[in-house]
């Protein structure tokens, strides 16, 4: 009975989010943008340096600071993962929105897809942690497929999908935000 009331939150949360590509990831962010400045907005960017699919949050956070902006959890030096996560939230300062932007596994269909949505997003599903869910809007981007061995797959995702998904997301939120053109 468990597993099923945990299956059925977890569809009923991703008949919420938005499926998308790079180019409606601006839009997203645009609308983000013109309810909350830049300045009140933090980028809470979950995972590790440590496996190659879920250094994503890391590399997105770095690359959101080198657009400028101003307040970035989970960078590649200072990573945002599992074992600091309820640390890292309770830092952010109250009134700050949230994005949460993180990793996931997911269908065949989905592989290299944003989902987005105006709620949180509960990091580590995959591979079947129970951490805190966060976030005013969040992001799940669709590194790799869904196995029966998710730390293996995360482990052996292709570095370079993980970098041009990163990419993405920082460019677009930087565009939505209109840090640049």
């Amino acid at each position: 009975m468990r597993g099923e009331r945990a299956l059925a939150i977890r569809e009923e949360e991703s008949r919420k989010r938005r499926k998308m590509d790079e180019s409606r990831l601006v839009a997203f962010f645009g609308e983000i943008a013109a309810l909350h400045p830049a300045e009140r907005v933090t980028f809470l960017c979950i995972g590790t340096d440590r496996s190659t699919g879920d250094a994503l949050g890391p590399l997105t956070g770095s690359r959101l600071l080198e657009y400028g902006f101003p307040h970035v959890s989970g960078t590649l030096p200072t990573p945002c993962d599992a074992d600091n996560l309820v640390k890292r939230i309770a830092e952010i300062p109250e009134g700050q929105i949230i994005i949460a932007v993180d990793a996931c596994l997911g269908p065949p269909a989905a592989l290299g897809y944003f989902f987005a949505a105006a709620d949180p997003l509960r990091p580590a599903q995959s591979v079947g942690l129970v951490l805190p869910a966060v976030g005013d809007y969040s992001l799940a981007a669709i590194v790799d497929v869904n196995s029966p061995r998710p730390y293996r797959t995360l482990q052996t995702t292709p570095l370079y999908r993980v970098t041009v998904m990163a990419d993405q997301i920082a460019r677009a939120a930087a565009q939505g935000f209109g840090l640049i053109s």
